[in-house]
């Protein structure tokens, strides 16, 4: 007896999107549209009120002791990894004036209404536990270099990181290990916030369409990282003041490369 294949319905199945291949000088002209996307709307105060609360807790805990010394370099970097989370709301901005909409400050929370909220919020909460994961592996290489001993000043820490065998162990290894989880989340996050937000394909589909991009663009991808890296080093000096600058750049820009490499 010949067996009946059961097709799915359409509706229930959301489309695969269309990965293309860019090429290293696109960057160039998204990066321009990012900025562009900035100066129509300033978005610095969106990143004041999220990057100093964190930086004043962190000054505070530093002033109450020095014990979370080894973990202020992999706060900073880490910051990265939650970092396409963390411009959800410059995407929805970029998306509102591409599509010809009223862009203004409340739009960035407009994302709350969005169909794929459900989708976001576990794709944001996977960032949040490799985040975690790496605080903990970066804590776990300071003490296999050093030991559970606490530096008595943060003089004491650099000379202790910068001047010893171990120190420069420490920094090779924890920059290596940090390396991995930097291509890890820009694998899985590259577009598919910017994805979900466009469409209601959930974070199964999001987190594949942004590994094929990956994937399919391998250089391109690797420059793209490497922009946002250094980005984000230069906006970190001094006292971070460049991020609420670099950082809503760098979310827009996010956007138009999203528009880039997945086909509408």
């Amino acid at each position: 007896m010949a067996k009946t294949a059961t097709v799915p319905d359409r509706e229930a199945v959301p489309d695969i999107p269309v990965v293309r291949t860019v090429e290293v000088a696109d960057l160039k002209e998204v990066l321009v549209k990012g900025l562009s996307d900035f100066k129509e709307k300033p978005s610095h105060i969106l990143m004041l009120a999220l990057i100093y609360p964190i930086v004043g807790l962190l000054s505070a805990r530093l002033a109450a002791g020095y014990d979370v010394l080894p973990l202020i370099f992999p706060l900073v970097s880490g910051f990265a990894l939650i970092g396409p989370l963390a411009a959800i709301g410059l995407y929805e901005l970029s998306r509102r004036r591409e599509k010809g909409l009223e862009v203004s400050w409340k739009s960035a929370f407009e994302i709350r209404h969005s169909p794929s909220i459900g989708s976001i919020v576990a794709l944001g909460a996977l960032l949040m536990v490799i985040f975690l994961i790496w605080l903990a592996a970066a804590l776990a290489i300071y003490e296999l270099t050093f030991g559970a001993v606490t530096p008595s000043s943060i003089g004491e820490f650099a000379t202790q990181v910068f001047t010893t065998p171990a120190g420069w162990t420490l920094i090779l290894v924890g920059c290596g290990v940090g390396f991995l989880f930097a291509v890890l989340v820009l694998a899985i996050s590259v577009v598919s916030f910017p994805l979900l937000l466009d469409r209601d394909v959930g974070a199964g589909v999001a987190i594949r369409t942004s590994v094929r991009a990956v994937a399919a663009n391998p250089v391109t991808m690797a420059v793209w990282g490497m922009i946002v890296a250094g980005a984000l080093v230069l906006g970190s000096i001094p006292f971070f003041v460049g991020l609420a600058v670099v950082m809503p750049v760098l979310g827009h820009a996010t956007w138009r490369l999203y528009r880039k490499v997945v086909m509408a």
